[in-house]
């Protein structure tokens, strides 16, 4: 990861068209296209309207190598230092940013005029500002506009709609100030539709919770039937989970005791971060918290709410707290093509190991658009668009599945769950024979090798049910409907994980913290989905015949299959 090379090769590109003495900053950025996007230009703010902005400072390329060292070998159980996680006051020792740059950084925006805040963090890698939009145009040299997004006329996120840039006294203290040019994928509204508002779903396993309108429908039970876990009432007070939610996806107290009175699952929020409107419930705060909790009834929850979608504000939050929760459910993504720069990109990597090192296990849904991600896989030039966060090679990607048939048994690849291979993030060591094995494999009988990367890290690790086929029974506004997508997966499998840190936390263990190293080593923990295919039943933008295939072993639309509850406890 050459972040110092990155970094001045974008300088020297970039001063010739810059204003006087400003350097251009994530120059690699395409330009944003409203063709290609679910977000369009709406209006121009009040001038006055507060923005947050993380600011990630420059961070020595031997200094990444080594927290990279630090995570696989605190992360790999068969080594000696396996869970011997670090404090955050230990991860700022090792990052050992030079106060001579943080404090530069950090003055430099405390002496522009307008600026409201300049924190920095407890790891002294991030600074996080709040101004005003008129303020954020003069410091950076940029246009705010307001964008919104095509499903939904409610959700409004302020971005730049040009390039900005920074003074050249400063640039090369700064890696990128996120989040400027990144737009988020939400959920697709159509996952959610009237079609799906089943008063009873196609399972044959019928009334599993006392709403009928759950009947037929994947509920706790069902899960619980599936994945093998128990019914647990009672858990270590030291163990916890959280979820996070962004941009108007609150949730109802209300909604949740309903849910647990029908399905017999204690769903409730002990503990919120960034506030909640109960009287405005979405339905995937509402997905993510019944699910989790239904799978997980006994451990402490937190929800972590932001207004703006900020993955590095998020990431900043978590590694700053010393509190934080062991477990993180998080069901946004975007493309790693579509308005994600290689320094963004870098710099949520670098979050991740330092979530990882902490002992943190962050999980992420792999997507709902299978291989061709939100821009689409192209008319004449057709390309796999893969998934980021997804490609992160330093997360937990949670793919999707449908029951192969009616009842509850063998499942199949959801043709809508995201997976494939990084453009930007080669194969990490400890996948390396799993991805070797699956290319070797003719069952797999991979895509043309013109749609995607080789040498790439695969996703997703894991999967869970997701599909449409078997939507999840969820209560949210009062109503009972039926929703599917990897952002039910991922919840779901984030809860088995923080139910076997809880046997490992009754044994006198250290939590699982990142958990790929464990899982790659134990693939007999999971059921393993060798039926199916991510984008092969065809679309608007894909044919028939492309995409993953699922076989014996790790593939790149299910990973290892979904898990095992019961395998699992006796392997942690």
């Amino acid at each position: 990861m050459k972040y110092t090379l990155l970094l001045l090769l974008v300088a020297i590109s970039c001063v010739s068209s810059s204003p006087t003495n400003k350097v251009q900053m994530e120059a690699d950025v395409e330009t944003y296209n409203e063709k290609f996007s679910s977000w369009k230009i709406s209006h121009k703010p009040s001038p006055k309207e507060m923005m947050k902005l993380t600011v990630a400072i420059r961070i020595e390329d031997d200094v990444v190598a080594k927290l990279e060292k630090e995570l696989y070998e605190l992360s790999d159980p068969r080594h000696v230092r396996y869970g011997k996680h670090k404090t955050v006051d230990e991860i700022t020792e090792l990052l050992n940013v030079p106060a001579s740059r943080y404090q530069k950084v950090q003055t430099f925006f405390k002496n522009q005029n307008g600026v409201k805040t300049a924190q920095l963090n407890p790891n002294k890698d991030m600074v996080t500002i709040e101004a005003s939009v008129e303020t954020i145009e003069t410091i950076l040299s940029t246009t705010i506009h307001a964008f919104q997004h095509n499903s939904n006329a409610d959700t409004v996120i302020l971005r730049a709609s040009k390039p900005y840039f920074l003074p050249s006294s400063i640039a090369s203290e700064i890696f990128m100030v996120g989040e400027l040019l990144q737009f988020p994928r939400l959920r697709m509204k159509s996952l959610v539709t009237e079609e799906n508002q089943l008063k009873g779903g196609s399972g044959s396993w019928g009334h599993t919770c006392d709403d009928s309108a759950c009947d037929g429908l994947v509920t706790p039970q069902v899960l619980m039937q599936r994945y093998n876990f128990p019914n647990d009432t009672v858990g270590d007070s030291s163990n916890s989970m959280a979820v996070a939610e962004f941009q108007g996806q609150y949730f109802s107290p209300g909604d949740n005791q309903r849910f647990t009175k029908s399905c017999h699952r204690d769903v409730q929020v002990e503990t919120i971060i960034g506030g909640n409107s109960g009287s405005q419930p979405g339905v995937e705060a509402s997905l993510d918290i019944e699910y989790i909790r239904g799978v997980s009834p006994e451990i402490p929850l937190t929800v972590i709410y932001s207004g703006q979608y900020s993955l590095l504000n998020w990431a900043n939050l978590i590694t700053s707290n010393k509190t934080s929760p062991h477990v993180h459910s998080v069901s946004y993504g975007n493309d790693e093509k579509q308005q994600s720069s290689r320094q963004y990109m870098l710099t949520c990597n670098v979050a991740f190991m330092k979530a990882g090192v902490a002992g943190k296990s962050i999980l992420f849904a792999s997507g709902d658009q299978g291989v061709c991600g939100r821009e689409g896989c192209g008319i004449f030039k057709k390309r796999f668009k893969p998934d980021f966060p997804g490609g992160s090679p330093y997360i937990t990607v949670v793919g999707g599945t449908n029951f192969h048939n009616a009842g509850i048994g063998e499942e199949e690849v959801w043709n809508d769950g995201g997976g494939g291979f990084s453009d930007n993030f080669p194969i990490p060591q400890y996948q390396a024979s799993a991805v070797a094995a699956y290319k070797n494999n003719k069952s797999a009988k991979l895509p043309d090798q013109s749609l995607w990367n080789n040498t790439g890290r695969g996703y997703p690790d894991i999967a869970a049910l997701a599909g449409q086929k078997t939507p999840y029974c969820v209560v949210s506004g009062g109503n009972t409907q039926g929703v599917a997508g990897t952002s039910a997966a991922c919840p779901v499998a984030a809860g088995v994980f923080a139910k076997l840190n809880g046997v490992r936390l009754k044994a006198n263990k250290p939590v699982l913290g990142f958990l790929n190293p464990f899982i790659y080593q134990n693939p007999q923990g999971f059921h393993d989905v060798t039926i199916g295919c991510n984008g092969c039943q065809g679309g608007i933008f894909s044919k028939k015949g492309n995409g993953f295939t699922a076989i014996a072993g790790w593939d790149a639309a299910s990973g290892f299959g979904t898990p095992n509850f019961d395998a699992l406890s006796k392997l942690v």
